[in-house]
């Protein structure tokens, strides 16, 4: 189904025209969720998101599907538990983005470790009690200092004592975003990018009725109405709910910085995703996990007041970061000039999030006499010499140390609120948890319909529902996008270009390579670049080199070294296929420019 620059313009027309269920403000994962939620069940929906799709938060994560085991070092069993189970949701909802992979925990004799090899080994246990797979094949594996080694030659072998294996999935956000707003559009949600409320609509009784909303690429404004409309900005949900609030503001976000910089393989090599204290004693942990040839690191955490449309790389982040990968892995000796790009994003959490009882709480640090009986617990429930609920027991009856929280101890737990005004904030959470978020906000949605508007509604299960692309049997993923590749051969495709096609786009990949019919390669394009760009054209908004490079594909992350090559063919067959001025192609080459400088470190680098 079409999902483009003149479906926008459509969707934006149809907005102005109707009372809508559902108005979503927010494009990124938590609003996505939402959307798909809202029209496969069937309600008027429409979202706006004020950039590009995933364009803020859910475009720069560390790109897990993240079982979350560091949430044991505080013992955030309830968000440990609801995670694993998600993360296998979602694998089944879309399982062309998430894919299972093996993750190392190396241990270290060291001041204010996370990990003693005992303490790892039961949280591994633990972890894999909560996701169901203990006595599978996707269980733990504790390792020796030389099985560690082995895996890993390049790693520090002093202090090191063994590490564990464990399951967890690698995945693209972006992707994951888009994938759930395609799915909405093709169930009739009215969808649009760059359109930013500016302001909300009330009744008399000052009960929000829509929002007043600028179209940014015009400069335009018009009103949209909505029986309901929900908040799903993120790190903005505080300034979108106190957008005419402002004698009584709601503060209940902290946002927290991460960042991650990206080398090629031939300076780390890694075979799987490894996470490890720093080595530092601040009680971080940083992971570094190899992705197409490339090696990426991250993330720091740091409190954040600045723009949240513009969270940047520093050079205190960048120090910050070699200092740890370097001693972790002496013989790197990666410098400034060896960082090929780099993403900085911003982390919704949630202030004082203690005890939520909507998607797990933050337990804060705990004292030594809980961490050690929970400890005991659990090691006697697995030598079946305690039951379930005696582990129960030892979790509920942690004990806090402080109530003082680190940006790294603060649990990504989510909130759920509805304002005097009617308006409806769903905030927080990781992107793992997004469906499970949406479902809670989708019950509340449909009851508020139901009791104030007469309008029933059964909601979808979600749990089953697949994405756009997923429509694939997550049990045979493997066999059946190697099957979906062989129809890109016989149009004329590489077969490794084939398979790249099949694994980004899964189902829809025969969309993509149907367009070989009427299309031949662009001039300076390969066939399959040309393909996807076009496909992404006209079935998933692209608007933007930016949008294509960054969000749609990697490209501008994990293959840096071809991307100057492609950048006036690519900007080329959007201004035809788009209808650009040349006004307008400077505009978006320059955009792109800026992009690249930020992601590429150029200032940084110059000065040093």
């Amino acid at each position: 189904m079409k999902f483009s620059k003149e479906t926008r313009q459509r969707a934006i027309e149809k907005l102005q025209e109707r009372e809508l269920d559902l108005l979503i403000i927010g494009g990124g994962i938590t609003g996505a969720g939402v959307a798909i939620q809202a029209a496969a069940s069937g309600l008027e929906t429409g979202l706006i998101e004020m950039q590009d799709f995933a364009e803020g938060t859910s475009s720069r994560s560390t790109k897990l599907v993240h079982g979350g085991i560091r949430y044991l070092k505080q013992f955030d069993v309830e968000v440990v538990s609801d995670t694993v189970k998600e993360r296998a949701v979602v694998q089944q909802i879309a399982p062309h983005i998430p894919k299972a992979d093996r993750m190392l925990l190396p241990v270290y004799d060291e001041p204010n470790s996370t990990f003693s090899m005992f303490r790892l080994k039961v949280a591994m246990d633990l972890y894999d009690l909560l996701a169901g797979v203990t006595g599978t094949p996707l269980a733990n594996k504790e390792l020796t200092k030389e099985e560690v080694l082995e895996r890993e030659p390049q790693i520090k072998a002093e202090g090191l004592l063994g590490g564990g294996e464990y399951l967890d999935y690698i995945n693209n956000d972006a992707r994951l975003v888009i994938e759930n707003i395609k799915r909405a559009n093709e169930d009739g949600a009215l969808v649009a990018s760059r359109v930013k409320a500016v302001g909300y609509l009330k009744d008399e009784n000052g009960k929000v009725t829509g929002v007043k909303a600028e179209d940014v690429l015009t400069g335009k404004t018009f009103e949209i109405k909505a029986r309901i409309v929900i908040n799903t900005t993120g790190p903005w949900s505080d300034v979108v709910r106190n957008m005419d609030n402002a004698d009584a503001p709601i503060l209940q976000m902290r946002p927290t910085k991460g960042v991650h910089l990206v080398v090629d393989s031939s300076k780390i090599k890694v075979p799987n995703a490894t996470y490890f204290d720093t080595g530092l004693g601040d009680g971080r942990m940083v992971f570094v996990i190899p992705r197409e040839n490339k090696t990426y690191f991250g993330t720091t955490d740091t409190d954040y007041h600045e723009d949240l449309a513009h969270p940047t790389v520093t050079k205190e982040d960048v120090d910050y970061l070699l200092e740890v990968v370097n001693n972790r892995f002496p013989e790197a000796k990666i410098t400034l000039a060896d960082i090929e790009s780099s993403w900085a994003g911003l982390r919704p959490l949630i202030s004082g999030n203690n005890a939520s009882d909507y998607n797990g709480g933050d337990n804060g640090a705990i004292s030594d006499e809980s961490f050690d009986n929970l400890i005991a617990t659990v090691s006697r429930y697995l030598n079946k010499e305690a039951s379930r609920d005696d582990v129960t027991e030892a979790i509920v009856s942690i004990e806090s140390n402080s109530s003082e929280k680190s940006p790294s101890t603060i649990s990504r737990g989510s909130a759920l609120d509805i304002d005097a005004n009617g308006l409806v904030t769903l905030a927080g959470g990781k992107i793992t948890d997004y469906r499970k978020m949406a479902e809670g906000a989708m019950q509340a949605i449909i009851e508020i319909l139901a009791e104030n508007y007469g309008r029933r509604y059964t909601l979808v299960n979600s749990k089953t529902y697949p994405v756009s692309g997923g429509e694939l049997n997550p049990s045979n993923v493997e066999s059946e996008l190697e099957t979906i590749a062989s129809l890109g051969v016989k149009r004329g495709l590489e077969l490794a270009d084939a398979r790249y096609i099949a694994n980004v786009f899964g189902s829809n990949a025969p969309r993509v390579y149907n367009l070989a019919k009427d299309l031949e390669a662009a001039e300076g394009l390969s066939l399959r670049e040309t393909l996807v760009l076009h496909y992404t054209m006209r079935e998933e908004m692209v608007l933007t080199p930016v949008d294509y490079f960054l969000r749609r594909t990697n490209h501008l992350l994990f293959m840096r070294e071809t991307l100057d090559d492609l950048i006036a063919p690519i900007s080329n067959e959007m201004a035809k296929f788009l209808g650009w001025t040349d006004e307008e192609k400077a505009a978006h080459l320059a955009d792109l420019d800026k992009v690249l400088a930020e992601s590429d470190l150029r200032a940084m680098k110059e000065a040093n």
